[in-house]
């Protein structure tokens, strides 16, 4: 079942069951979803609409987007909101593969620096670009992109 089913069929079942938060949340996620669509029908890419790799960056961002304004309202001492936004990353987070550990990460960037046969700091965009390959949606390319500098750099 692709991703966009998925989210479907989850949004479904919270409309029988009556899951007002979780509902809201999925709505959000298949709006997010659509505006993906609608500017890939722009620029005249209208075959099937987005892929699941588009679908998980797209939830990816959510979830920062999320932890960031949770780490705002925590400290303009909003609790409630950064607890709204908290539960909602825990609804998209059921969507996306498991994260990586710190540990498979590392091993994951010394392979991807193996690989491309990187030798210095002006080969970080072919490194980056086969992990982003491999692991959308599983690393933090916020994280990884550090990591992987300091291993070239």
């Amino acid at each position: 079942m692709d991703m966009r089913d998925r989210v479907n069929a989850a949004l479904k079942d919270a409309m029988r069951s009556k899951e007002a938060d979780r509902l809201s949340t999925l709505r959000l996620i298949n709006a997010a979803i659509k505006d993906k669509d609608i500017a890939a029908r722009g620029k005249g890419d209208d075959e099937a609409g987005v892929s699941n790799d588009d679908i998980l960056a797209i939830m990816g961002r959510m979830v920062k987007q999320r932890q960031e304004s949770a780490r705002a309202y925590e400290e303009g001492g909003r609790l409630e909101l950064a607890e709204k936004e908290l539960s909602e990353i825990k609804i998209i987070e059921e969507f996306l593969p498991k994260q990586l550990s710190e540990d498979e990460a590392t091993t994951a960037v010394d392979a991807a620096i193996a690989e491309v046969g990187a030798e210095s700091i002006r080969d970080m965009g072919k490194v980056m670009g086969v992990l982003k390959g491999k692991f959308t949606g599983r690393m933090d390319f916020g994280k990884a992109g550090p990591m992987v500098k300091d291993r070239l750099g």
